[in-house]
């Protein structure tokens, strides 16, 4: 192979693009989605209601409420949440801009809280600064899987009054003290994008133990209306919310049904890359493995390594090209969110959030995914070794 980079003209680690994530399809998800297309119901029928009984049960609550996508479901719990104009909610900027769009459609104001320079999840102090008498609720983020500050988040959320969310997208099948991810909040948002421990296509869900809150999801999700075609007696429904057509179909469900049955040999495989990246990159100069807390079961969504640029004569772009080069399809996750345009043109600043913006100039997500081989995490391991001797000062 050489010791020249593929970027500099030298051979490549790896011929094809190795991607950061990628679905897993098998021969028993695609039986079970054709049985759903031969069945009496296509959308909005009985295999909807048995996935959201699954994804309770995987989340330890009575109430899972499965929408059209994980935007959806952020969507939909700031509206059970009663977040409407003059609300504000706290929320780190290290996330999928979703996480504070969804306060904005309902009219709300994020409030940007700093991160923890550790896990990189919302900091409970900097979210207990950011609350004021307009607060209404904390969106925490358990970021790459790892479960945030939750027993914090909480007791922040019964001093103020306020209702704890958690953006648990990265982190189905993930444990906090024990405890399944989704316990803890008032209210949990999942995703099932392709990339995200198990997939419907494109999906998602808010859980709760709160009949209330699950209800009013309920309505929200379908035009905010109180029936459901399947209990229906006539032609007669109230629409008593403005609600959205965020429904998920009976086919998306037969395929997370399928997918969850093997949620755990995928948490597995996933938690095995990172522990040999673990091993392999801790005494690699030039970067950072993830630190994990000891009372939390990370779901590794992702796996972002914080460069250490004093010690490279490079910044992070030409590492990212590099290894881009070298057949590795690293990402970055995320540019924080009140650096777009959009955010920017609401007036805020840069500086804002000065640990996750010191953060995001570092960070690079490395591939990690249940069909990775012990091939493929070899090739990412030389890349990143390769790469950082390269550019080590």
């Amino acid at each position: 192979m050489g010791d020249r980079l593929a970027v500099d003209g030298g051979t490549p680690v790896r011929r094809s693009i190795l991607p950061y994530g990628r679905h897993e399809i098998d021969e028993a998800d695609v039986a079970a989605v054709a049985a759903a297309l031969r069945a009496d119901w296509i959308t909005s029928g009985p295999r909807v209601a048995e996935f959201e009984d699954a994804v309770a049960r995987l989340a330890g609550v009575p109430h899972a409420i499965a929408v059209s996508s994980g935007t959806a479901a952020l969507h939909t719990a700031v509206f059970a949440a009663g977040i409407g104009p003059d609300d504000e909610v706290v929320v780190p900027p290290l996330t999928f801009a979703a996480t504070a769009n969804a306060v904005i459609y309902q009219g709300g104001t994020p409030i940007f809280a700093d991160i923890r320079p550790d896990t990189l999840n919302l900091d409970p102090a900097a979210a207990s600064a950011a609350v004021t008498p307009r607060t209404r609720a904390i969106i925490g983020v358990d970021y790459a899987g790892q479960p945030g500050d939750l027993d914090a988040l909480r007791e922040l959320g019964r001093t103020h009054g306020l209702c704890v969310i958690e953006d648990a997208a990265h982190a189905l099948g993930g444990a906090y003290r024990d405890r399944p991810v989704g316990v803890d909040a008032d209210l949990a948002v999942f995703s099932f994008h392709p990339v995200k421990h198990a997939t419907t296509g494109e999906g998602g869900a808010v859980t709760t133990a709160n009949a209330g809150f699950a209800e009013r999801a309920r309505r929200f999700r379908n035009h905010g209306i109180a029936s459901t075609p399947l209990d229906r007696r006539d032609w007669r429904y109230e629409m008593v919310d403005l609600g959205f057509n965020y429904r998920l179909t009976d086919i998306q469900c037969a395929l997370g049904l399928s997918q969850l049955a093997r949620l755990s040999q995928f948490a597995m495989r996933r938690a095995a890359v990172a522990r040999r990246y673990c091993a392999a990159f801790a005494d690699v100069t030039g970067l950072t493995v993830p630190t994990v807390a000891a009372h939390v079961r990370h779901a590794w969504h992702i796996f972002p390594v914080l460069l250490d640029l004093d010690s490279l004569r490079v910044g992070r772009a030409e590492v990212f090209a590099a290894l881009r080069a070298e057949g590795i399809g690293v990402n970055v996750h995320y540019i924080p969110v009140y650096w777009h345009p959009y955010y920017r043109d609401r007036g805020y600043r840069r500086g804002l959030c000065p640990v996750a913006e010191q953060a995001y100039e570092r960070l690079l997500s490395l591939p990690i995914f249940p069909m990775m081989s012990d091939g493929d995490v070899d090739d990412v391991i030389t890349a990143v070794a390769k790469v950082l001797g390269h550019y080590t000062r």
